[in-house]
């Protein structure tokens, strides 16, 4: 072989190898939802906040801010109100074609009777971007749970949840093992109770206490004999037993209920692992839902997509005592929320469904 030829050869074997070598230094090309996410939260900060509707109380407020603002700063809007009121307040706005708000966290009866049959929310998939959320083995069964055949209002947190109340100074947990236990003559006129005529912790408790095959309509019915004080303020309610007014309160939010715990007022959550009966699945305002025409809809993206990763999940279901539907989030704050397998869910569309004829018992027990 002649040097002219070695020479090519070898400037040849020498411009080949460099490819490789320089392409050693360059960065790896971006996956597609790398691309997504980034121009997603650009947009986010360009339109500088989220509007986000949620539960009442100053601790599930701030979680559901705070550490969002400090990530993306991006601010949110909040709205606290309890679910009576949502439905009306956000219908009344769309039909002065006001759309002002982009996602809402709080309890599935919202969505399955005002927002999804009113066409307020958007399938929630699309809106999912980042792989630890979108990844099915991250979540309880396997999947993300929907409570509608549209996926759009979504369970973050299915919990066991607590049903009976007590001050501790006044009542031993122990002497109630059973909810037929109630219908003893000593507690006649010494209950009270979160109003079952709607929405909230006091309707789930009936549903649960309507649905269970060992209670059912006729336990309602003679638990109304004992002639129990009806309340719509969680307040009110809990302070009825503090104050020793009453001795049981049935079905106020076990959150608040908590949140005096916490100040070391006398409330103590009557485990449902030790009564006959137990007590329902339900997420309580562990619902999520992306409201159509949404006034800052990639700052809405970047919340959700946020809220279900672990991190969003584990301050959300610590501060209000869920139990997240993230396999990967701790649980030790309230091990006796864990779902008990075969419990009643008390959220499903088909029990929604029942609400009307459970409403129609209750006032029908109770009274108008």
């Amino acid at each position: 072989m002649s040097k002219r030829m070695m020479l090519t050869v070898l400037l040849v074997f020498v411009a080949g190898a460099a490819a490789p070598i320089a392409a050693l230094g360059q960065p790896s090309p971006k996956a597609d939802w790398q691309v997504q996410w980034e121009r997603t939260v650009e947009g986010a900060k360009r339109e500088g906040k989220v509007s986000v509707i949620g539960p009442v109380g100053p601790d599930r407020r701030d979680v559901l801010v705070q550490p969002f603002q400090q990530k993306y700063g991006i601010t949110v809007d909040y709205l606290a109100d309890r679910g009576s009121g949502i439905a009306p307040r956000v219908t009344s706005e769309r039909g002065a074609g006001q759309y002002l708000w982009d996602v809402m966290v709080h309890g599935t009866p919202i969505g399955l009777v005002s927002l999804i049959p009113g066409g307020m929310i958007d399938p929630m998939e699309p809106a999912l971007i980042l792989p630890e959320v979108k990844e099915p083995k991250n979540w309880r069964g396997g999947a993300l749970e929907f409570v509608d055949p549209g996926r759009r209002f979504l369970v973050m947190a299915p919990s066991q949840r607590g049903t009976l109340f007590i001050n501790p100074t006044a009542v031993k947990p122990d002497e109630i093992k059973s909810y037929k236990d109630l219908l003893n003559p000593k507690w006649k006129g010494k209950i009270v109770m979160d109003d079952p005529r709607n929405v909230g912790p006091g309707q789930a408790t009936f549903t649960f206490f309507y649905l269970h095959p060992d209670l059912g309509p006729d336990f309602i019915r003679a638990l109304a004999k004992q002639e129990p004080l009806v309340l719509k303020d969680f307040g009110q309610e809990l302070d009825s037993i503090i104050k020793g007014k009453h001795l049981v309160l049935i079905g106020v939010s076990d959150i608040i209920a908590e949140e005096r715990m916490k100040k070391g007022l006398p409330v103590t959550i009557i485990d449902p692992r030790q009564l006959k009966e137990g007590s329902d699945i339900n997420p309580g305002a562990g619902g999520l839902a992306l409201f159509n025409r949404a006034p800052h809809p990639n700052a809405a993206k970047v919340y959700i997509n946020w809220l279900l990763t672990k991190d969003g999940q584990t301050g959300f279901a610590r501060v209000n005592g869920y139990i997240s539907a993230r396999l990967d989030v701790p649980t030790d704050h309230s091990p006796w929320r864990g779902p008990i397998p075969g419990s009643i869910k008390t959220y499903t569309k088909e029990v929604i469904d029942l609400q009307d004829k459970i409403v129609a018992l209750v006032k029908e027990a109770l009274g108008q």
